[in-house]
């Protein structure tokens, strides 16, 4: 039968009336798959191309919907997504008489009211909704979800390798447990390199199925290269940009919220100097919600209209915003995911291509872009960060499953911890300490043979905030002689005599309070170049080790236009005093009559530990993690010996970190839950998710080679 006859008549008549032609082959692999069994699926496709109803044809053929209960959940990273995959739901299920409800903190209450006194049809939440239900209803939890037979999870890559996708996974399985039959769960993604962590959220990885449609759009792309001299992008740069995208419809990504700004006022004044349209917009998470919602709404409806959004991440998840031209990407993405994600949103229209202009305001950061998208050609995209020992979460759930049964023993609530798929792998000896942390702290408190909410407790679970598991970034204010300047997001490179760029001028820092979380600066003259706040993250050792390779290389790429290919010969020639022979084995070092660079061209986590450990061996370097650089003042010390690394015992290197964890309380300011969490868990997380010991541990085997050789 083809995947048209297998559906329902209901079904049929739905794309009948739509006037498709076909279905596209994910579309076709998914109806035949989810048609056939009870299993559970990862459906994996480019952008755009019908995700959403590869998995809501075949369920909404198969689902009875006359039994009692809600019968699918869709479960969405963004309320925004929601309220724009709701349209698109109710528009497949209106004629089937079938109930869509969303539910989110922004959605009716008097729809919710009348979902719970008759529960059924399908329901689109997020999992931070999901835990407020879980915490303050546990009867509507069992009243609406006893009976699901499917959860959809939309975008199931952006939940990977966070403290959001194991709260996920923990909300999933405490689902499966008061499910009188098993649901099963369809995932949406984008493609990936790597689905073994995607799979995890079904609970049943080894039974789970990916069906993966690897059709690619032809992509169209140039690299152009403006030196960037001040604090502004170049005024040619942004000429240039005009001039690329005044006849079309574009979606720019910047690196920070401040540069989305600067790029759509400054485009704005030069289209309006000429007589051009005035189509340009600024959509980051800064921006008022309903603003972001009439861009959103302008760009999808306005079909006649050119237009530019400068954005953030925002845009980068499935929001429909209608069919976009080209993408423009500005300076290095970190991740190559998030970049083909990106360029993903353009050429939806069929036959078109998707178009990726790259500009680079630094030669590192053409480097960088460019090592990015070779890889990309080659099939190489990040692995999932794999994160097994979510002590953070588990202490958290601890939290919501008891105030969920209003009381529950100790040993019950380490048999449902234990149980729960996402911390299978921690031991129950951890969750047994864990949660006498919990009493230690008031969090919980024994009453006969029962745990309940603490005293303490009962001030972070009773509170909205407690619903999330993830933290909004910690900012400290800056001063210089008491005279308020601004605030920064605070991160473990922000530290005294460094250099920070604010309110358009360049301060050192002199003096850090983490109490107060103020910074006291003065004035830089010293010509140090400061650190920039974008919204970046990890960059993969992989990325680093190809951009060592293109610089050693006499490869010409086509990509290139006449600046960007001049620049790549500049890096080159200024690397080429190093006779580097064996790329993996050996690294640049330089040396100066005052200082020695080391070029480690390795990822972030790898350089932040080889800053720690030198850091013990007492060398004090200051890191730029754009060049993988670091950098050794004063007087030229044994070059054989600076290479040399001290890798300390276990015992020694847990010693080390509690003092660095005590020096730097913030550096887990990313986890809002491991400051509860015993000290020696602590710095278990500290290991998993900032440092990796692991890989700085074979640069005891790299051969610096110096310029002097």
């Amino acid at each position: 039968m083809t995947a048209f006859e297998l559906l329902s008549p209901a079904v049929r008549k739905f794309v009948r009336d739509k006037r498709w032609e076909g279905f596209r082959d994910i579309q076709s692999a998914a109806i035949k798959k989810i048609m056939g069994d009870n299993g559970h699926y990862i459906l994996a496709s480019r952008t755009a191309s019908g995700k959403t109803e590869a998995a809501f044809l075949p369920i909404l053929s198969k689902v009875d919907f006359n039994q009692s209960g809600v019968a699918v959940l869709y479960i969405s990273p963004l309320i925004a997504l929601i309220n724009d995959q709701f349209m698109r739901v109710e528009d497949l299920c209106s004629d089937m008489e079938i109930a869509v409800t969303k539910w989110h903190g922004e959605a009716s209450r008097s729809l919710k009211g009348k979902l719970l006194k008759d529960p059924q049809g399908v329901v689109l939440i997020t999992p931070e909704s999901l835990e407020a239900m879980f915490v303050n209803k546990p009867y509507d939890v069992k009243n609406l979800f006893s009976n699901l037979k499917y959860v959809v999870i939309d975008e199931i890559h952006s939940f990977i390798g966070s403290d959001r996708g194991v709260h996920l996974k923990s909300l999933l399985s405490r689902l499966q447990d008061i499910n009188s039959v098993g649901f099963s769960v369809v995932g949406l993604s984008a493609t990936l390199g790597d689905f073994s962590e995607a799979k995890k959220f079904t609970g049943k990885p080894e039974k789970t199925i990916v069906l993966r449609d690897p059709t690619s759009k032809d992509l169209d792309t140039t690299f152009k290269y403006f030196e960037q001299g001040g604090m502004s992008l170049p005024l040619e740069l942004l000429k240039d940009l005009y001039r690329e995208t005044r006849d079309s419809k574009v979606l720019v990504f910047p690196n920070s919220r401040g540069r989305a700004e600067e790029v759509a006022v400054s485009l704005m004044k030069l289209s309006g100097r000429v007589g051009g349209h005035a189509n340009y917009f600024s959509h980051h998470s800064s921006v008022d919600k309903q603003v972001r919602e009439y861009v959103e709404e302008f760009a999808k409806s306005k079909v006649r209209r050119n237009f530019t959004i400068a954005c953030t991440s925002t845009l980068e998840l499935g929001i429909d915003i209608g069919s976009v031209d080209q993408v423009v990407q500005l300076d290095a993405a970190h991740s190559i995911a998030s970049l083909i994600q990106r360029v993903g949103r353009s050429g939806r229209r069929e036959g078109a291509k998707s178009r990726l202009l790259l500009y680079a305001t630094s030669p590192w950061s053409l480097l960088q872009s460019l090592a990015g998208w070779l890889l990309y050609l080659e099939g190489f995209i990040e692995p999932p960060e794999i994160i097994d020992y979510s002590y953070d979460i588990l202490l958290h759930q601890a939290l919501s499953i008891t105030k969920e049964r209003l009381g529950i023993t100790k040993k019950e609530l380490i048999r449902n911890l234990k149980s729960n798929y996402a911390f299978e792998l921690i031991e129950e000896s951890a969750i047994l300490e864990i949660i006498e942390q919990l009493i230690a702290i008031d969090f919980l408190e024994e009453l006969g043979k029962e745990l309940i909410i603490g005293i303490e407790g009962e001030k972070i679970v009773n509170g909205r905030d407690f619903y999330t598991v993830f933290n909004a970034q910690s900012y400290y204010k800056v001063l210089s002689s008491g005279t308020g300047i601004g605030q920064i997001p605070m991160t473990a490179q922000v530290r005294e005599n460094e250099n920070i760029l604010l309110a358009a001028k360049i301060w050192k820092i002199r003096f850090v309070d983490h109490e107060a979380k103020k910074i006291e600066v003065v004035p830089a003259n010293d010509g140090r170049k400061p650190l920039f706040f974008g919204e970046g993250g990890d960059v993969h050792p992989r990325i680093r080790e190809k951009m060592m390779e293109i610089l050693f290389s006499k490869e010409i790429y086509p990509m290139l236009d006449e600046n960007s290919a001049k620049e790549i010969g500049k890096l080159r020639a200024e690397f080429s005093v190093f006779p580097i022979e064996d790329l993996a084995l050996q690294r640049p070092m330089l040396i100066e009559a005052k200082e020695i660079s080391l070029y480690s061209f390795t990822g972030s986590r790898i350089n932040r530990t080889l800053s720690f450990f030198w850091g013990l061996n007492g060398v004090e370097v200051h890191f730029n993690d754009d060049q993988s650089r670091f950098k050794v003042e004063g007087a030229v010390m044994d070059t054989g010996d600076f290479g040399k690394l001290l890798v300390p015992s276990s015992d020694d290197l847990d010693f080390h970190l509690e003092n660095f964890l005590y020096a730097h309380p913030d550096i887990l300011s990313g986890s809002k839950w491991a400051a509860y969490l015993p000290v020696r868990y602590r710095l278990r997380l500290l290991k998993q998710r900032y440092f990796d010991f692991e890989g700085a541990s074979g640069f005891k085997d790299i051969t610096w080679v110096s310029n002097s050789h």
